[in-house]
């Protein structure tokens, strides 16, 4: 408690801007929670970490940690994150997005950052849910279930955030829980580390607008669900198709090696130099 106590302190505005704005049960505090650690256990300075957001529940976390921050306008958390990152690599910069903030109107950001491999780290908090403005459907609420917008069921398929993520061209790639606190530690501590986009999916739930829409329980039962419903990769690859359907696979789902965005625009410009020089 006394080393919870501690990171508390040294990382939080909590003279100023708390109490937070977070509904009683959220996981956001879990995710935050885990952030902290992961960037205590690797050293980092405050000064050398930036933190960006979006809009909506998760767009607050920036607001309670004394890191660099930047509270950005719905959807383009990455476009202004890469560019921060451009104008100073030697920044450790993470984008913290929800899942409407990063798969709808953000969509084509996520897809091409993670194409062109830029050195983010990407947290992406997936409650299935629009949360902070009134419990809409987002691009990853299942189908079949309610929302504001959906009062009779939902009928589009969720996007699948991390197989997204895999596809478009992502170097690191994990999924968690937060239910799985430690798992998820790990799982940021390692996207940090990598050089190139990594994706930190988080399952957490928002029982609130999501969980009471659709009968779902507290926010205990809905962590319950986590814990029961949550598989690991290590189990999932010798499980069927059918007795993997409905089950969330946690773990690091990809961790290759690609040429790194900044390294390869680097050299564009040592090229310009030359061509320049040359031409006079």
């Amino acid at each position: 408690m006394r080393e919870i106590t501690k990171l508390i302190h040294k990382y939080l505005r909590h003279d100023k801007k708390f109490p937070h704005v977070w509904c009683p049960g959220c996981g956001n505090g879990i995710i935050l929670g885990a952030l902290i650690r992961a960037i205590d256990r690797l050293g980092f300075t405050k000064d050398e970490i930036v933190l960006v957001s979006g809009i909506g529940c998760s767009g607050r976390l920036p607001v309670y940690v004394d890191f660099n921050t930047l509270h950005t306008t719905h959807g383009r958390a990455l476009a202004f994150a890469t560019g921060i990152k451009l104008a100073k690599p030697e920044l450790t910069v993470i984008v913290i997005m929800g899942d409407g903030d990063a798969m709808a109107i953000g969509g084509n950001h996520f897809i091409h950052a993670a194409r062109r491999n830029v050195d983010l780290t990407a947290i992406i908090f997936n409650n299935s849910i629009y949360g902070m403005t009134g419990g809409q459907y987002s691009p990853t609420t299942p189908y079949g279930m309610r929302a504001s917008t959906a009062p009779y069921m939902n009928i589009e398929h969720d996007f699948k955030i991390s197989e997204l993520a895999v596809t478009a061209g992502a170097v690191f790639v994990g999924r968690g829980t937060v239910y799985h606190a430690r798992l998820l530690d790990s799982l940021i501590e390692k996207a940090l580390l990598k050089k190139g986009f990594g994706i930190v999916e988080v399952i957490t739930h928002c029982h609130v607008q999501y969980g009471r829409q659709n009968k779902l329980g507290s926010a205990v039962d809905m962590m319950k669900w986590q814990r029961d419903n949550a598989i690991s990769v290590e189990k999932a690859e010798k499980l069927s198709p059918e007795e993997k359907r409905g089950k969330i696979i946690i773990g690091v789902l990809v961790d290759r090696e690609l040429p790194v965005y900044q390294d390869e625009y680097e050299r564009i410009k040592e090229r310009a130099k030359v061509s320049t020089v040359r031409g006079r």
